[in-house]
């Protein structure tokens, strides 16, 4: 998306994870949800069956984290701050494709909100043929274009195989090398 003439560029960057529920949250409202959501169309499109998976959805983002209940979600915030500093923006935050809060949606408003006119979302799901991947996260980009037609959202994947594969040999080679663990 083009920006209005004479509107300075400022750029965000949205880390996006999966998510995981909290270990304390009772498996029977991710179940639940789960399955509404997996339904071939039919119950789930009723009003009322979305409406279950709005409040479900929203039982299990809220549910409070700590780094005990939620250590994917501290790994999370962990890779964010090692990042944070070797990335030419200010404009940065963790978004969850599902179970946490902020959602993507969420960290995209907060980053317009922040003053953001470029948003590059950068997906922490490396290989090809995720749902989430391929499915879900641009789904959710597509809501929050459609909610902000004057920012450039960009979606960062997929990844050069060939660069996820150098990453990967890399941290093989470390581990064979005992020299080079210390």
């Amino acid at each position: 998306m083009p920006l209005r003439s004479g509107q300075a560029t400022r750029c965000g960057v949205v880390l996006v994870g999966h998510g995981a529920p909290a270990t304390d949250c009772p498996p029977r409202l991710v179940g639940e949800l789960m399955a509404l959501e997996w339904r071939d169309g039919d119950a789930s499109d009723t009003r009322d069956a979305q409406a279950r998976v709005a409040e479900l959805d929203a039982a299990i983002r809220d549910w409070p984290r700590t780094p005990a209940n939620d250590p994917y979600r501290t790994g999370l915030e962990q890779l964010a701050q090692t990042l944070r500093p070797l990335i030419p923006t200010d404009l940065f935050t963790i978004a969850y494709n599902e179970f946490c809060r902020p959602s993507i949606e969420e960290a995209v408003a907060q980053m317009v909100r922040q003053g953001a006119t470029r948003i590059l979302v950068l997906p922490t799901m490396m290989t090809p043929g995720g749902l989430h991947s391929e499915r879900d996260i641009p789904q959710a980009l597509a809501a929050a274009r459609r909610r902000h037609p004057h920012i450039s959202i960009e979606y960062l994947w997929p990844f050069r195989l060939e660069r996820m594969a150098a990453l990967l040999a890399e941290h093989i080679r470390q581990a064979m090398d005992p020299a080079a663990r210390a």
